[in-house]
């Protein structure tokens, strides 16, 4: 295929993409389908851990938006961590990221296969692969066609939750009868209190609820390709707390009202387990069918996100230079089949240890994502003490700084703390160095270069 001859990329992404796209990243697998572990673990209190999350990651966010918005040569944060803290940061950072995303695609490919086999009993990793192969091919179009996906599968996901939420206030409102009791909001507290496992289930917890955070800051990869990103992407940002309060708070507290935490497995998505204990398969089969295209979605998202890193690294001589060619659509097709190839290793891991194998991407995911989170974090600390009068001048100045990147750099270690104490995310948490070490190892030997 032809190159493009520009070789940039195109700013074809409109506010509604934005919008949809930073929607689309609040919104995934980590809820639809990893709340079921994270109610198992914590009970009703797991309302509080992702008000927690996303409190914190809010603030994340705002730090990302005032760093991009700083300077128009900062396409990612890859690029203002290189300039704030060091080639070496951006280098590690960059392809942390792009192993991220390879992970987050990989619980969504898994993801897949789970919910496939709600209706037909299959090998998970046959419809995986399937899925791998479909996003691969609509990602090699355009980068527009890219943001009509988002937006259209975003939209599903808005509405459904939107429509799960009314059905639940109706059937608390007129008292819901279940073959586990009526539908009240004192289902919240009546079976074991609201932290029903007691702090350590709510702290065991926060693995999974930081995962369904991820890709909250795809905004800030999105920013190259995204048409007045002075005007979108503040928007975007500002209205996540709207976001996590509706989508995850709420839908969290109807889901758990509607019927007692002990009745929801792990095992699947609570958003489907809802509808099936009610007694409306046809709903709960709907649902299935949402949270389908969510995992979808989300894959969609990580084969975007792990292409433009690629690309990113490729043209600042982090990666080989093949990553940074662009085909005539303006879309990074070396980096993007690559990606895509690596990240079809979950249909592999889904076949090889399909009990194990969501966990186990999802908590290398989470810590990974927690580098990357705290590297935008280190960064705007070191703008703000470079820079306090572009720091006071800035339209889009992030609040309570530089306390609150602090108090949220330690409650990341503490997460890490956590996790390490955790039997389910303990040996990935082991794991997880030698990947830092390996990317070590490889910035060396690109620097001597």
């Amino acid at each position: 295929m032809a190159q493009h001859e520009q070789q940039e990329l195109q700013r074809d992404l409109k506010n509604r993409h934005v919008q949809l796209i930073a929607i689309g990243g609040t919104i995934g697998t980590g809820l639809f389908l990893g709340a079921g572990k994270a109610i198992e673990l914590a009970g009703p209190s797991i309302i509080l851990a992702y008000l927690i999350v996303g409190t914190a990651l809010f603030f994340v966010m705002r730090a990302l938006g005032e760093l991009l918005l700083t300077d128009a040569g900062f396409e990612s944060f890859t690029d203002f961590t290189t300039h704030y803290v060091g080639s070496w940061a951006g280098y590690i950072t960059g392809w942390t990221y792009w192993f991220c995303w390879i992970m987050v695609a990989m619980a969504d490919i898994i993801a897949v296969g789970l919910y496939v086999n709600y209706w037909f009993d299959i090998p998970q990793w046959i419809p995986a692969l399937i899925a791998v192969v479909i996003l691969l091919a609509l990602n090699l179009l355009t980068v527009k066609l890219f943001g009509e996906l988002e937006f259209w599968f975003a939209l599903i996901k808005i509405v459904t939750i939107i429509g799960l939420i009314i059905v639940g206030i109706v059937m608390l409102v007129i008292g819901f009868e279940t073959e586990h009791g009526t539908a009240s909001v004192t289902n919240l507290w009546a079976h074991g209190g609201f932290f029903a496992n007691g702090l350590s289930g709510f702290l065991l917890a926060f693995q999974m609820v930081v995962f369904a955070f991820v890709g909250v800051e795809l905004v800030g990869v999105t920013a190259s390709e995204t048409a007045d990103p002075k005007k979108n992407i503040p928007s975007a940002i500002n209205k996540i707390p709207m976001r996590i309060l509706l989508f995850y708070v709420g839908a969290l507290i109807v889901i758990l009202s509607i019927t007692p935490w002990t009745n929801i497995s792990a095992a699947s998505s609570p958003f489907v387990q809802v509808f099936t204990l009610v007694g409306i398969p046809v709903a709960a089969g709907l649902i299935n069918f949402v949270v389908l295209t969510s995992a979808a979605s989300a894959g969609n998202s990580g084969l975007f996100s792990t292409s433009r890193m690629l690309y990113n690294l490729g043209k600042n001589a982090n990666a080989p230079k093949m990553f940074a060619k662009l085909n005539r659509r303006a879309v990074p097709q070396n980096a993007l089949i690559t990606s895509t190839i690596v990240a079809a290793l979950g249909a592999l891991l889904a076949k090889l240890l399909p009990e194990t194998a969501f966990n186990l991407v999802t908590t290398v995911s989470a810590i990974c994502f927690i580098w990357v989170w705290s590297m935008i974090l280190i960064s705007h600390i070191i703008y703000k003490r470079r820079h306090p009068e572009q720091h006071a001048a800035s339209s889009f100045r992030a609040p309570l700084t530089p306390a609150i990147n602090y108090v949220i750099l330690a409650f990341f270690a503490f997460l890490l703390v956590i996790m390490a104490v955790s039997e389910d995310t303990r040996m990935a948490l082991l794991c997880t160095p030698i990947w830092f070490i390996v990317v070590a190892i490889a910035y060396k030997l690109t620097k001597k270069k």
